[in-house]
């Protein structure tokens, strides 16, 4: 499927299935109620778990999120890239996160999702498997057990297959909920040496 039959699925209130440099990832307009309600319905995803919003760029997210000063400083330095960077919310033009103030958003290093995102705007997304189950690393392994639930399925070739590592910057002293393929010693040698503290993670993508 091409890029430009992915921009009218998201434009149709559609759920797709996209590359990125970490898991494919299911993804539609966050400020589509019922198309977030599918991807939580896709997923088998539990509430309380909120989605991951991915951008294109910075100046995307500016109006949605407030990036704290060491926020800024990891998105200088990995983005874009596998880190997903948890933020105060600034407003709340969209259907995510459905509870709580805070949100997660990233700028994935892969050049047909961000392609897609510059066509589409910010996109909600989780990674593309049910809930509890490892992520597929192909785009046909997906298609087969999520095919008939999707609107589309866009190819990017083998995924990583490692979630994003995820840091919370609302504390602070920013902390890692989730380890990923940068490790929290990268992290925190940007930041003058803050300890890291790694509990379980509760976003995927």
């Amino acid at each position: 499927m091409s890029i430009d039959a992915a921009v009218m699925a998201i434009r149709a209130g559609g759920v797709i299935v996209i590359p990125t440099d970490t898991v494919y990832g299911l993804a539609c307009d966050p400020a589509n109620t019922a198309a977030v309600s599918r991807v939580y319905a896709i997923k088998r995803r539990p509430d309380r778990l909120e989605l991951t919003i991915l951008a294109a760029s910075i100046a995307d997210i500016e109006d949605d999120v407030e990036l704290s000063p060491e926020a800024r400083i990891l998105a200088a330095a990995f983005w874009p890239g596998a880190l997903s960077i948890v933020s105060p919310l600034r407003g709340h033009r969209w259907a995510v996160p459905r509870e709580g103030s805070t949100l997660s958003v990233r700028i994935p290093d892969h050049p047909i999702a961000l392609e897609l995102l510059r066509r589409t705007g910010p996109l909600a997304t989780t990674s593309a498997n049910r809930h509890g189950e490892p992520a597929a690393d192909t785009a046909a392994a997906i298609a087969a057990a999520l095919g008939a639930e999707v609107d589309l399925v866009l190819d990017g070739g083998p995924s990583a297959g490692l979630a994003s590592t995820i840091i919370d910057c609302t504390t602070t002293n920013p902390r890692v909920l989730r380890d990923g393929p940068i490790s929290a010693s990268a992290l925190f040698s940007h930041l003058g040496g803050f300890p890291a503290t790694t509990t379980e993670g509760q976003r995927s993508q």
